[in-house]
């Protein structure tokens, strides 16, 4: 696990807090899940784009029970 990419990731989410899934990140997610979602990007910018794809589709998901009149989770 790249401890460096995984703060930069982490420091993202709190710094997004609310927007598009990053709360769940903060939340949620253990270093070890995050290293997981982050898999192989070799930079931050790239690990925040995947992980950043994760979450918004969880975002994506929830809003879409919300809509229909469930409660998400």
């Amino acid at each position: 696990m790249n401890t460096s990419i995984t703060e930069a990731v982490k420091a993202h989410a709190r710094a997004n807090y609310g927007i598009k899934g990053w709360d769940i990140v903060v939340e949620a997610y253990s270093d070890s899940e995050l290293a997981a979602e982050i898999g192989d990007a070799s930079t931050a910018e790239e690990a925040i784009a995947k992980v950043g794809a994760v979450v918004g589709t969880i975002r994506d998901y929830e809003d879409d029970i919300r809509a229909e009149g469930g409660s998400g989770w």
